[in-house]
């Protein structure tokens, strides 16, 4: 599902309480494949010598510990009254473990730039699976206003990762960053002007930009692309994104 500015409606949940056994297991089960994942990652880059592993590691189960906290908090909470994660949460987490596991590499920017190609084809994974939650969701009638949460803010903290690795591969200027922040400050304005927090409609346009976002930003990433290239496409990602909150935050004000 794509990124929108402002969490959508409860839809549909079954009843039941949560089972806490369940939910750790389900959790844990996540952290175990992220655990291989960058054990996978490991093999190559030892043979490439030099790379700080240990640090990729850390920086990759810490960020999955965070994203398992929120989400084990927001099921104890009620806001999503299933006995487990349910089948549209399991892939989002199952794109959560690649998205750790690409925030990990930001520990290591040599290494980054050594699998580039394969850390590419985990994103476009990543990327994929993105559209597919979705579409489990309506298919197993296990939508929920937390699950859609989830995927919101697993998209933002995506495209803000690929922005971290374009400026630490000095492949974009460090402008790229608004790109990740804008959503951030959004939401941080929204404190300050409650009418910023509204329920906006949904949006084909909204969707196209945030494809595009992740899309532009992938393509800026690999080797093969030319500097240039790389600062259009990411120029042309804050363009569309800037575009996109003006006219959101324009019908948000004439309908708060």
């Amino acid at each position: 599902m794509p990124l929108p500015l402002a969490p959508p409606p409860l839809t549909s949940a079954s009843a039941g309480t949560t089972r806490p056994w369940r939910l750790a297991l389900e959790l844990a089960l996540g952290g175990i494949a992220l655990l291989g994942l960058l054990a996978l990652l490991g093999l190559p880059a030892s043979q490439a010598g030099g790379t700080s592993l240990p640090w990729v590691t850390a920086l990759a189960s810490m960020t999955y510990l965070g994203m398992a906290a929120l989400l084990w908090r927001g099921l104890r909470r009620g806001a999503w009254p299933r006995t487990s994660l349910g089948p549209a949460n399991r892939v989002t987490l199952a794109r959560g473990i690649l998205v750790a596991l690409l925030a990990g590499t930001l520990a290591d920017p040599a290494l980054l730039a050594a699998q580039a190609a394969w850390l590419f084809v985990l994103a476009l994974i990543a990327l994929a699976l993105d559209g597919v939650d979705g579409w489990v969701a309506r298919r197993t009638g296990s939508a929920s206003a937390l699950g859609a949460r989830f995927d919101m803010e697993l998209d933002a903290f995506f495209i803000l990762v690929l922005c971290l690795a374009l400026l630490l591969l000095d492949r974009v200027g460090p402008w790229v960053l608004a790109i990740g922040a804008m959503r951030y400050a959004f939401v941080a304005a929204s404190w300050r002007w409650a009418w910023l927090a509204g329920e906006l409609p949904e949006s084909l346009r909204r969707k196209a930009v945030c494809v595009w976002q992740v899309a532009a930003l992938m393509l800026a990433l690999l080797p093969a692309t030319p500097g240039l290239i790389a600062t259009w496409l990411a120029a042309t990602a804050l363009a569309g994104l800037t575009l996109s909150f003006a006219v959101d935050i324009r019908w948000l004000y004439r309908h708060r």
